[in-house]
């Protein structure tokens, strides 16, 4: 009989173990044990996901550069009190100051405003 509650015993242990080992999964709802210094562990955790539930801003997606959008990155770039000097169809130049003068910097109307030159 104790021969047969030992076997019982170390299988139940073996099974645990290999659960305890078994990757992970990110779910919001999961079941978990755990086997440390305190003794085994349990738990259920629910309902966090680990992501804010703040409401996210809709991004826009615009198909040119407009001045302002130009403006902006050149502000990013460093240029201060920036400013657009001309506007075509087809470029956008900014004007500012950086640590070293004056500086211009040319926008291609096209998303995103890359830069030109």
């Amino acid at each position: 009989m104790f021969q047969k509650l030992k076997i019982a015993t170390l299988s139940a242990m073996i099974g645990l173990g290999t659960l305890a080992a078994a990757p992970a999964t990110a779910l919001a709802d999961s079941l978990y044990f755990g086997f440390g210094i305190g003794g085994p562990s349990g738990g259920y955790v629910y309902g966090n996901s680990g992501r804010s539930h703040r409401a996210e801003r809709p991004r826009r997606h615009y198909r040119a550069c407009s001045p302002r959008q130009a403006v902006r990155k050149a502000e990013r770039m460093g240029l201060r009190r920036a400013r657009v000097v001309r506007a075509n169809r087809n470029i956008i130049r900014v004007a500012g100051r950086t640590h070293w003068g004056r500086q211009h910097v040319v926008f291609a109307r096209a998303p995103r405003c890359p830069v030109i030159r």
